[in-house]
């Protein structure tokens, strides 16, 4: 037993190596493309349960999927790790800013518009879910600019 401890604790000891010497792409770009493809789904059935109301409600099914593809192919490959993945999470980024704009206005556009604040965050569009798709985007910016574990 002692010697699965040490073997776990070698494990921890190398990833934190790791990360300090900023050795962290492939991790990241996995994490990314799990993330993407949890974020998809659970937008997908918050927005299927709207019936898809606006237009824009497909755009991050769409995007979604593209950047779990590229967190996977940035893990596999190094190459697409600094040129495919990063153009994908700047799409990604973007697509959350402009979902966190679509929400606001949905919750100015509910009775009370702002001046009823809590009450349409909470029966409204969630405002800071789409932050989440933002932070997704994020970590495969970073793991664009971070090296190869060794």
């Amino acid at each position: 037993m002692a010697h699965g401890i040490t073997r776990s604790a070698l494990g921890v000891d190398r990833l934190v190596k790791d990360v300090r010497h900023g050795r962290f792409e492939q991790t990241l770009s996995a994490l990314t493309a799990m993330g993407a493809v949890v974020t998809t789904l659970e937008i997908f059935f918050e927005h299927d349960k709207a019936s898809f109301g606006n237009r824009w409600m497909y755009t991050p099914i769409v995007v979604g999927p593209i950047a779990a593809a590229s967190g996977v192919a940035g893990f596999v490959s190094h190459r697409l790790a600094k040129t495919v993945l990063p153009a994908t999470s700047i799409v990604v980024v973007a697509n959350g800013l402009q979902g966190t704009i679509l929400h606001a206005r949905g919750i100015g556009q509910k009775p009370g518009g702002w001046k009823n604040f809590r009450y349409n965050m909470e029966v409204g569009p969630p405002l800071l879910a789409p932050l989440l798709v933002t932070l997704v985007g994020g970590m495969g910016l970073l793991a664009a600019v971070l090296r190869r574990e060794s």
